[in-house]
């Protein structure tokens, strides 16, 4: 390559004629001549060889065809009988240059978001359960959010995957955003997603409530919803590993600080903080309502005689002076509470427990039911003392 372009530099830069070319390099006239009207640099040429595989390239055409996925054995297998006598290599190459051709890829485009359209969401069960407390822990789950045009995020602690605890999680993190986004982006969750792209109805509330769009992926589709998917990636890699977590409270509280880390890093893609892009995304979105959507649960019972209501497993006291009337149970991710329909009297109030098999006795419900049942407080009970004598008169 190099002698080719100095003769050409000598003769037709320098004017060096080709007889004096042939005196300074030895090289014959006619190789001089050759170099000089060649177009293109010389290059070596190896004549094409056939390979094994050619007689039997038109069936491996067709067994593509049948089936594009057809491993590199089975299609081996298949020739074999015809005759075929070379290597696994030879016929795992030439799969891999022309199976393309009959495998549909799908293709992508790159998408750009506007402020404040659309917000991502997807659950993220972690590895390990959740402590509860009394020494158990729990299977939990997270409702993780994504902005499309900030990417700023937010997730909540959940621990079932019913439309109450689902929405509640989802309010959390609208309001840990700060505002509404136009449009959710949901694949099909079973509590909110009825059938045919259509909303459950509490979903549809839910979102009737705020209000806000909805919009679920097609099955099997997670590249639709892919800043999310990013997210719980790194919220899988950068959060879980290495913590402890004393309770749900405590994996909340270190969750929420995640978050605030998570948001104010430089995002590699977009080369800025979420946290400064959010500031913009929230002048183009919708501020947020004065009150939450109200997700309790709620249902009546009757007081039993034993007064207690099961949620969940657990047992909770009530107010024994409301024996036999109708209360209202009220359950939040939070907090239990009790009212009696007739008079608004408090019949209780408990922390949520989401231990299982538990009982929760309020102390003045043990009092009252005490009192009711003519028993005395443990206080006043009198315990006889009897001298040590007695029990050396019975021993003898």
């Amino acid at each position: 390559m190099e002698r080719s372009a100095e003769l050409r530099r000598e003769h037709f830069v320098r004017g060096v004629a080709i007889k004096e070319l042939v005196r300074r390099t030895g090289l014959s006239r006619n190789t001089i001549r050759a170099a000089l009207r060649s177009g293109e640099p010389p290059s070596f040429r190896c004549p094409g060889r056939s390979s094994k595989l050619d007689p039997f390239k038109e069936e491996i055409h067709r067994l593509l065809k049948d089936d594009p996925k057809l491993s590199g054995v089975r299609v081996r297998e298949e020739i074999e009988p015809l005759g075929f006598g070379g290597s696994k290599t030879i016929v795992d190459d030439y799969l891999r240059e022309i199976r393309p051709i009959f495998v549909k890829i799908r293709t992508h485009q790159r998408t750009v978001y506007r402020s404040g359209e659309i917000c991502q969401w997807d659950l993220w069960e972690p590895s390990r359960p959740v402590a509860v407390g009394h020494g158990q822990v729990r299977r939990a789950w997270v409702v993780v959010c994504c902005l499309g045009y900030s990417r700023a995020g937010a997730g909540a602690l959940i621990f079932s995957k019913e439309a109450p605890d689902v929405l509640w999680g989802m309010t959390r993190c609208v309001w840990s955003l700060g505002a509404l986004p136009e449009l959710l982006v949901w694949d099909r969750e079973g509590c909110l997603h009825a059938g045919g792209g259509r909303p459950t109805e509490a979903y549809a509330a839910w979102c009737g409530q705020l209000p806000v769009g909805w919009l679920f992926c097609e099955p099997s589709d997670p590249q639709a919803k892919g800043a999310v998917e990013r997210l719980q990636g790194y919220l899988e890699t950068n959060f879980e590993p290495g913590r402890r977590f004393a309770n749900h409270l405590d994996f909340q509280l270190q969750l929420d600080a995640w978050f605030e880390k998570a948001n104010a890093r430089t995002h590699k893609t977009l080369r800025e903080r979420p946290i400064d892009r959010l500031l913009k995304e929230r002048e183009a979105m919708r501020p947020l309502p004065a009150r939450e959507p109200d997700l309790d649960r709620r249902w009546v019972v009757r007081v039993p005689p034993d007064p207690h209501v099961r949620i969940d497993t657990n047992d909770y006291s009530l107010d024994p002076i409301l024996v036999g009337r109708r209360v209202e149970i009220r359950v939040s991710q939070r907090q239990i509470t009790a009212v009696a329909l007739d008079s608004g009297e408090l019949a209780a109030r408990h922390e949520r427990v989401f231990a299982k098999h538990r009982t929760v006795t309020a102390l003045q419900h043990a009092r009252a039911l005490r009192e009711r049942r003519g028993q005395p407080d443990v206080d006043e009970l009198v315990v006889e003392q009897r001298p040590l004598s007695v029990y050396d008169q019975l021993i003898a």
